[in-house]
């Protein structure tokens, strides 16, 4: 896939997080990015699984990115949710821990991130996260279904 038709493509990325400034930083980022994202943001465990019932097939992010501490209904339980759901099991997932200790990684693992990854302490990390997470996760696929579509 070129880098026009990259631009073109539009990404859909879930931030489950119940940290305001991370949101903040989410969709500063979205806003100044050259890349189509379209950011969904859910700051409570309970409410992410009643979005990702309703959600239709076409709606489903290609990203999440969860914090893995969220109040009420813990993100290790939100992400078992969405590996035990049919429609949301193969999508990747970015645990993001602020406690990020050797358990917390391995319990995220466990359950099924994709990667678990320290709490971005800056805007600028956060873009980077973003960006490196978008190229590694999703750019790869991308590549796989064009070549499987021609």
């Amino acid at each position: 896939m070129n880098a026009a038709a990259r631009k073109t493509t539009v990404r859909n990325v879930l931030l489950i997080s119940d940290d305001s400034s991370l949101a903040d930083w989410a969709q500063q980022t979205v806003a100044g990015s050259a890349s189509r994202i379209e950011l969904t943001v859910l700051s409570v465990g309970t409410g992410v699984l009643d979005w990702l019932g309703s959600v239709s097939r076409k709606q489903l992010p290609h990203l999440i990115l969860l914090d893995l501490q969220l109040p009420k209904l813990d993100g290790l339980a939100v992400l078992r949710t969405l590996r035990n759901n049919v429609a949301t099991r193969e999508i990747p997932v970015v645990g993001i821990s602020a406690e990020y200790t050797q358990d917390d990684v391995q319990m995220g693992y466990k359950v099924g991130a994709n990667i678990c990854v320290a709490k971005p302490a800056t805007q600028e990390e956060f873009a980077a996260l973003l960006e490196q997470q978008i190229a590694y996760w999703l750019e790869p696929r991308q590549r796989e279904l064009a070549f499987a579509s021609s």
